[in-house]
């Protein structure tokens, strides 16, 4: 692993000055990227009690409505970014969606709610791929995993912060003022990301490391190139699997505390702010330092590393969601989370690596459509519906059942990372190697 810069940030050394800006300014984006997709699940609850909609419609909104335009539009978006300025994209879509999160905050029915997010998710699909990218071409190769994995904090400090800021606001005030508020500084914020961040060469450190120079890269040979790579395919698909917990639980974790483990928003708005930045933040900080570590001896860290995760994460959260006391079943979560995010960094880091620096943008949106589409759009669309069914076959704790039941996806998950391993082993000559 790179050692860190000798000032003790976290940056790893060979990013120079402007990497670290760069980092910083779009690990930020990401934040509220996160935070806007979040909000709804954090404020489930008085959203329920002010439209009055059901566990399967709350599903449909933060999973298959929202994800079929953050998965679908991404892939054009994509495409324009790998041709143009990737930091304008970036702006664009950061205003975008934050000011379709202001929308939500006026939305009065559920119609215009749907709409609302639809929106949302339109913007954020340009968020993220331009921005693996784009750091992908600040960081010299050795360093981008941890780089990534920085930049993948944006979720937990996100949630966090949605939970923190979202619950004490609905406490105290309304819900409708969380969404108006946080859309108001991601509007500002889109602004100032265009001003301080400039366009970085595509592929020059990979040049300085021997790679071949950079051409535009056309849109369809990309996407065969991406489908018919068991690499990348198993990547995405390995993701998906993990996703449909991690989104599933995560949309109705709040819901679910408040329900089953009779937590307050005040609650919430503190303890479950820490268990996110904790378990969340701690999982893709680690998976980066962990990745770059092993990575000089085999690729198959990037799916031996989450497989390993999934299987402990197991036990926690099945013990998670049968706690019968919320001190505990959040003590659990926390575990749950750190081991459930090991995934990310991995297959976003071997995905960027695996492809040419010319279809960097347009690949990473096809990891996400994969996995999103998934896990964002089935994810919390099945818990939803569960709970709903549940619910009408007498259960008295549907959405406890229904948590229960996304259990079978973490062995389906575990078995795709394991077929990555076992053909990263097959194509990587230093496999042998190990990892002692």
């Amino acid at each position: 692993m790179q050692s860190l810069a000798a000032n003790g940030s976290n940056v790893p050394r060979g990013a120079g000055m402007r990497g670290g800006v760069v980092l910083v300014a779009l690990t930020f984006v990401y934040v509220l990227n996160f935070l806007d997709r979040q909000l709804l699940g954090i404020l489930a609850k008085p959203i329920q009690d002010s439209l009055h909609i059901t566990d399967g419609q709350l599903g449909l909104i933060g999973g298959l409505y929202f994800a079929f335009f953050y998965c679908f539009i991404a892939i054009p978006v994509g495409w324009f970014a790998d041709r143009t300025n990737r930091v304008t994209v970036v702006s664009l879509a950061c205003a975008i969606w934050s000011g379709a999160t202001v929308a939500c905050g006026l939305a009065v029915t559920y119609p215009q709610l749907v709409v609302a997010r639809m929106t949302v998710g339109f913007g954020e699909a340009g968020g993220v791929p331009p921005s693996y990218a784009i750091i992908t071409d600040s960081f010299p190769p050795g360093t981008r995993g941890t780089a990534l994995s920085i930049y993948n904090c944006g979720p937990p400090i996100g949630a966090a912060i949605g939970i923190a800021f979202g619950a004490a606001i609905a406490a105290r005030f309304d819900w409708r003022d969380a969404f108006i508020a946080i859309g108001a500084v991601g509007i500002v914020t889109a602004i100032l990301v265009r001003v301080v961040l400039r366009e970085p060469a595509r592929g020059a450190l990979d040049a300085a490391a021997g790679a071949p120079p950079v051409e535009k890269a056309e849109f369809w040979p990309t996407v065969g190139a991406f489908i018919t790579n068991p690499v990348l395919l198993l990547a995405a698909l390995g993701s998906g699997a993990t996703q449909f917990v991690t989104y599933g639980l995560g949309n109705f974790a709040v819901l679910f505390l408040i329900r089953e483990k009779h937590m307050t928003l005040n609650q919430i708005s503190v303890w479950y702010a820490i268990v996110a930045a904790v378990g969340m933040g701690g999982g893709m900080l680690i998976s980066g330092r962990v990745i770059d570590h092993f990575v000089k001896r085999s690729r198959q860290v990037y799916a031996i590393g989450p497989a390993l995760s999934l299987a402990l994460a197991l036990p926690f959260y099945l013990a998670f969601v049968w706690a019968p006391a919320w001190p505990l079943a959040l003590a659990l979560l926390t575990i749950v989370m750190l081991l459930n995010y090991f995934y990310l960094s991995a297959s976003v880091a071997l995905v960027q690596e695996e492809v040419q620096p010319n279809r960097r943008v347009l690949s990473g949106a096809l990891l996400l459509l994969v996995m999103n589409f998934i896990g964002l759009g089935l994810g919390p669309t099945y818990v939803g519906a569960a709970s709903d069914w549940f619910a009408a076959h007498g259960s008295a704790h549907s959405l406890q059942v229904a948590l229960y039941t996304l259990a079978p996806a973490y062995p389906v998950a575990i078995l795709l990372f394991l077929w990555l391993a076992r053909v990263l082993r097959r194509d990587d000559p230093s496999a042998a190697k190990g990892f002692a």
